[in-house]
């Protein structure tokens, strides 16, 4: 078999959203109805009072840090264990992310670490709902407001996630979602931010928009700004999957448990875990080896499975043992253990909606010859 490791799932509802953007007569390519739409019925969906769709998640990111005033001399405290771009656009405003540990069994950033890193420069803490699982917000809101810092909800893996009823990217002064191929639902590339704070909202749109003001004239700009907009024509993609969410968080359920069953008991494999109260919107399907194993045996594994058609991949590279962070930070191999562990033993699998079964069959009895091997 050829199984990529992901795919987007576009029916031919998608594809005629997208083609009446392409035939309508006004010809509105940017900045129209579709892109209202869209922001509207998101922030629906995510129980907050604004939200704004641009370009990436990354822009996403970056506007909210700028948005709530991080800049030189400020400190933002993260987690290791994500996409880059949850670090990155910390040093995009030249402030410095501060890294703390996560939690062994949700992956996510570990409450009880952060206070031992807040310092006077603290202005921030930024946690990330690794692979669609929320993070411990009730415990980062209380330290949060303890201690004066706002807080940002990097929910880009985690759109219909939720923790004890409450939806993810609706935690914080503001969420940032992802829409890349891979992800619950796509505009192709895109992002958006989400919040009930009105002033954010408004520099975010302004700063999207090359910082033109709200009601301003085409070439009046009250601020430094970016071309983060969204296009009417991805803007319509996402419209048209958000409003099948539902259906497509729980056909990506189908698929998790599906695996699970079918690697349950795998000796040397730990299968992914949902904490009580949790309400999975699955991302990705991480498994990983326990700790006996090596990073050069998962290695060993992932090579083995590609050569058999199936598309997978270690997911996430710690960060700060990034080259560029090393150098700049001073980072280094022990620094965050459990971080580390965790990321030299990670295989993900095949995952997306339309995977069969008899795939998802081929790719555990794979796993499982691949691991008897490596005995």
């Amino acid at each position: 078999m050829d199984i990529p490791l992901a795919r987007p799932e576009i029916d031919d509802v998608d594809i005629a959203a997208v083609r009446a953007v392409l035939q309508d007569p006004e010809g509105r390519l940017a900045i129209g109805p579709r892109l209202e739409a869209f922001e509207r019925e998101l922030a629906t969906a995510t129980d907050r009072e604004f939200a704004v769709a641009v370009n990436s998640g990354t822009s996403a990111l970056h506007l909210v840090i700028r948005a709530l005033g991080i800049g030189p001399g400020d400190e933002v405290i993260t987690t290791p264990f994500s996409f880059i771009a949850s670090t990155n656009c910390v040093l995009f405003e030249r402030a410095t992310p501060v890294f703390v540990d996560i939690e062994p069994r949700t992956l996510c950033i570990d409450p009880e670490r952060i206070e031992a890193a807040i310092t006077p420069k603290t202005r921030a803490i930024l946690a990330v709902d690794v692979f669609g699982h929320p993070a411990d917000w009730p415990a980062l809101e209380r330290i949060a407001d303890r201690r004066g810092l706002a807080l940002i909800d990097d929910s880009a893996e985690a759109l219909g996630s939720a923790l004890n009823g409450r939806r993810c990217g609706s935690f914080g002064r503001a969420g940032v979602f992802g829409f890349y191929p891979n992800k619950q639902i796509t505009t192709g590339e895109g992002g958006a931010v989400v919040t009930d704070d009105p002033h954010v909202a408004e520099l975010c749109r302004s700063m999207s928009n090359q910082g033109r003001g709200e009601g301003s004239d085409w070439l009046n700009h009250v601020r430094l700004g970016y071309n983060y907009r969204l296009d009417e024509m991805s803007a319509a993609l996402g419209l048209s999957q958000l409003r099948r969410l539902d259906a497509i968080v729980e056909g990506r359920a189908r698929v998790a448990g599906r695996y699970s069953e079918a690697l349950a008991g795998l000796d040397g494999i730990v299968l992914p875990s949902v904490a009580e109260g949790v309400r999975m919107s699955w991302f990705v399907y991480v498994v990983r080896l326990e700790a006996s194993f090596s990073e050069a045996d998962r290695d060993a594994i992932l090579e083995r499975l590609s050569e058999r058609g199936i598309g997978c991949r270690n997911y996430f590279a710690p960060i700060h043992l990034q080259p560029f962070y090393r150098e700049l930070l001073g980072t280094a191999e022990g620094d965050f253990p459990v971080t580390e562990a965790v990321g030299a033993r990670t295989i993900a699998l095949p995952f997306y909606n339309e995977l069969r079964e008899d795939q998802i069959e081929y790719v555990a009895e794979a796993l499982k010859e691949e691991m008897e091997r490596l005995r």
